[in-house]
């Protein structure tokens, strides 16, 4: 049984977070369900709405997006039609019609791909598919909210006569119109319309002269506003008519309000559907803003956020284009409590917030800001006590309201709570408020809950140190600088820097001396001594970083270095063969040249056929013969290099036949441009443009500026207009 507080809500600025969610909702309902999100109580639902709304996200990437789901409310009209012998207007049928189609399609798509989204599947599933409602409305109703006239048979004849009505009524107002204009009774302006009806504009000298009814007058006087006698008589008719239409549309209305009304519950669970579809959607918006996954939710006790981001700071950040420094936090049964320490703004509360906020995200449904890698199980309570809690309308103090606080925190903490305390006993004696916290926190170990608190108290930190399944944290900070890093480091107390920062800030070294003497020295060597520890961790991190950088670059250079290598050794390889090759063929041209001196001296053939015979015999000696085995496969290879080759050459070919074809095709299909005398154009099979100076027949001149030339239309290609 989950159970979260108002209190813890607001600590955690969870509303604002649903805030910004409400506001990517496309409905009303949508966004007010967004602002009522509140932690789920069973773990079915949860992972429900968890994977719902993580296969909504992966539809942003994958290339299924999921229709609209947007509607206009209908929840009014809802309560209208559950009034007996009420009707709806045309307008709510409209938006009835649009939420069911919208609805169907969307009941089909999630059908169609339920691979893709099971878990948004089968909500759809629990809803009805139906397209009795939009035939009965489109029977009645066009797209454009007009009442058909083929509605009922009664409106069909109401409907004709009214037509007929109108050309009466416009054809005895154009004989009257003609025959007072001919006398010259009426003004320039010949005719008005006057409450929705043709008068004529008759000058006031005449107004007895003309036949009919007057229904008005100018502001000067001057002009009579008259319908004549004629066009009255069917004015009257064509009223009777539009009465006799504006009943038989109430009795259509009635009707299908009658007809829809048994389907209310369904037209409800409509809403629902895609009002909860929009609150989905919300969300995976959201998740992709921030890069949120889903982590592992798991049975086992622990909480493992790997690079985790404050939400709210990360969106802050990115609209400022600042940069948000993300915390990874361990939580398990081996280690249950971290105390984090150090001097104020180095982001010990955002730390403490971001955990506390992605755990109350994730287990109200919306996914996180974490690496995929994150794990983590589902607590029964979240308690905090985060902020100034000074209670003017109750009249307490800090210090009396966070010890009301913390009672309440004695009376249900157990091994399924995760608490969250910042700067844990403060508002109070230091060596009292900090004997009662030390106690606080003895008993929240004792009964192995999970939690997170921040203190600048020493005790604290000695006895997250003595507990076995505790440990203290620091916020890192820059040694030199004294710059806040933002960067959790688990292991170790941090010093509130207290007389460094004050020296940094410019107090003098007499007065920080004399701050100094007041305490007892065992606190400022045990402060000095997590300060000067905090240093070494700083240098070792960056002593750290900076060897890993060397090792990345060392381990870049021998890759370099290697390939360099292999290449050299390629290089003398091939110089060696070739040097081989060489010197072989110097050694033979001594030899010759040796043979060719002998045969100049002595001028005997037969020793000079037998030295170069034997010469040839030795080099031949040294080549290896192929077999007919060895020489068949060197054919085989040969034959099969040929007829790649052959292959490839004929399916680039192939290719380029088919793009020229295409191209060709696409030429064809373009609509052909009329040519006109000043048109820019050119020969389709050159490159030189002219302009046309004169069309005859199916032949145009072309100016080319040092010529002109008299071709066939065909021949010609647009390129410019005149």
């Amino acid at each position: 049984m989950i159970s979260i507080t108002d209190k813890t809500l607001q600590d955690l600025e969870f509303n604002t977070v649903l805030q910004t969610i409400s506001d990517r909702c496309n409905t009303e309902i949508g966004k007010q369900k967004a602002l009522e999100i509140t932690p789920f109580k069973n773990k079915e639902q949860l992972m429900e709405v968890l994977l719902q709304t993580s296969e909504y996200l992966s539809s942003f990437t994958n290339n299924n997006a999921i229709p609209n789901h947007g509607f206009d409310s209908i929840t009014n009209d809802i309560k209208f039609l559950a009034i007996e012998d009420s009707f709806l207007e045309v307008g709510s049928f409209r938006k009835i019609a649009t939420l069911s189609e919208t609805v169907n399609v969307l009941l089909l798509f999630l059908k169609k791909f339920a691979d893709y989204y099971p878990k948004l599947n089968a909500r759809a599933n629990q809803v009805e598919y139906t397209k009795f409602l939009i035939q009965k409305i489109d029977e009645v109703i066009d797209k454009y909210g007009e009442i058909k006239d083929n509605a009922s048979p009664d409106l069909i004849n109401i409907r004709r006569d009214m037509n007929l009505v109108r050309g009466k009524v416009n054809q005895s107002f154009g004989q009257a119109l003609s025959q007072y204009n001919g006398l010259g009774y009426l003004d320039e302006i010949k005719e008005s319309i006057v409450e929705n009806r043709r008068v004529l504009a008759v000058l006031a000298m005449y107004r007895r002269k003309v036949k009919g009814s007057i229904l008005g007058s100018s502001k000067t006087g001057s002009i009579a506003y008259i319908e004549p006698e004629a066009t009255l008589r069917y004015s009257r008719e064509l009223n009777n008519l539009e009465y006799e239409e504006r009943e038989e549309i109430t009795r259509i209305l009635k009707k299908l309000s009658n007809e829809i009304r048994p389907y209310t519950d369904l037209l409800k669970q409509y809403q629902d559907f895609l009002s909860d579809v929009d609150v989905v959607a919300a969300k995976a918006k959201y998740a992709h803003k921030i890069n949120a996954i889903l982590p592992n939710i798991i049975e086992e006790k622990r909480l493992y956020f790997r690079d985790a981001f404050h939400p709210i700071l990360f969106l802050n950040n990115s609209e400022k284009k600042e940069k948000t420094f993300p915390q990874t936090i361990e939580l398990s049964n081996q280690n249950r409590i971290i105390v984090i320490s150090g001097p104020n703004a180095g982001g010990k509360t955002i730390s403490l917030k971001t955990v506390g906020l992605l755990q109350l995200m994730l287990q109200s449904g919306i996914l996180i800001p974490v690496h995929e890698r994150s794990e983590t199980f589902l607590f029964d309570r979240i308690l905090t006590d985060i902020g100034d809690n000074q209670s003017i309308e109750n009249h307490l103090s800090t210090y009396s309201y966070r010890l009301k606080n913390m009672n309440y925190f004695l009376k249900k903490c157990n091994a399924k709570t995760l608490f969250l305390i910042d700067e844990f006993g403060t508002g109070s004696d230091p060596e009292l408020g900090g004997a009662l916290a030390e106690t606080f926190l003895e008993e929240f170990y004792h009964r192995e809950a999970f939690g997170i608190i921040t203190t600048h108290y020493s005790n604290l930190k000695i006895l997250a140190n003595e507990l076995p399944c505790a440990s203290n944290a620091n916020m890192l900070f820059d040694e030199k600088s004294l710059e806040p890093m933002y960067k959790l480091i688990l292991g170790q107390a941090g010093s509130s820097f207290t007389f460094e920062v004050a020296q940094k800030n410019g107090i003098p070294y007499g007065l920080i001396n004399r701050a100094k003497k007041k305490i007892e020295g065992g606190k400022v060597r045990f402060d000095k001594t997590i300060a000067t520890l905090q240093k070494e961790r700083s240098k070792l991190e960056k002593t750290s970083q900076i060897l890993k950088e060397e090792e990345s670059k060392a381990r870049e250079e021998s890759k370099r270095m290697e390939t360099i290598n292999e290449k050299i050794q390629e290089k003398l390889e091939r110089y060696q063969e070739l040097y081989d090759a060489n010197q072989r063929l110097i050694y033979m041209g001594q030899k010759l040249d040796d043979i060719s001196e002998k045969y100049f001296n002595n001028k005997d053939k037969k020793a000079l056929i037998g030295e170069f015979l034997k010469m040839v015999e030795i080099e031949n000696s040294k080549r290896k013969k192929a077999t007919v085995k060895e020489k068949k496969e060197k054919e085989i290879i040969q034959k099969k290099v040929i007829e790649e080759v052959k292959i490839k050459v004929e399916e680039i070919r192939k290719v380029k036949k088919e793009k020229k074809a295409k191209a060709q095709k696409q030429e064809a299909e373009k609509p052909k441009v009329v040519l006109k005398v000043g048109d820019r154009v050119r020969m389709t099979d050159g490159k030189s443009v002219g302009t046309i100076d004169k069309i005859e027949k199916n032949k145009a001149v072309v100016n080319y500026g040092i010529f002109t030339s008299t071709v066939s239309l065909d021949t010609l290609e647009f390129v410019q207009a005149k």
